[in-house]
């Protein structure tokens, strides 16, 4: 499945679930989304499963992409992590971490 698939199939659950779902709740998305971080990486210092840790993560994922589905409809983001991932591949070796030889 494809970024934009899963837009579309997580607009469904948010719509069919009656979730959040308007443009002025974007914020409210990607702090979820960075709350569901946290407990991936509470998970992963506890030690618990990988499974338990790849539910957090794709958790995050779910809030970003229905957060990119209202915030940047018109975007694709299949295309867009195409062109991200050339940029940085295009990059310098360790870029920006120059602050850390100092």
């Amino acid at each position: 499945m494809q970024l934009e698939e899963m837009k579309k199939e997580i607009e469904n659950l948010v719509v069919t679930k009656g979730f959040y779902n308007k443009p002025e709740d974007i914020p409210k998305k990607l702090l979820f989304a960075f709350i569901e971080l946290g407990e991936a990486s509470d998970a992963w210092k506890k030690g618990e499963s990988q499974e338990k840790i790849a539910e957090e993560l794709i958790d995050v994922i779910f809030y970003i992409l229905d957060a990119s589905r209202l915030a940047c409809p018109n975007v694709n983001m299949d295309e867009m992590f195409s062109w991200k991932l050339a940029k940085n591949l295009g990059r310098p070796f360790r870029y920006g971490e120059g602050h850390r030889n100092k």
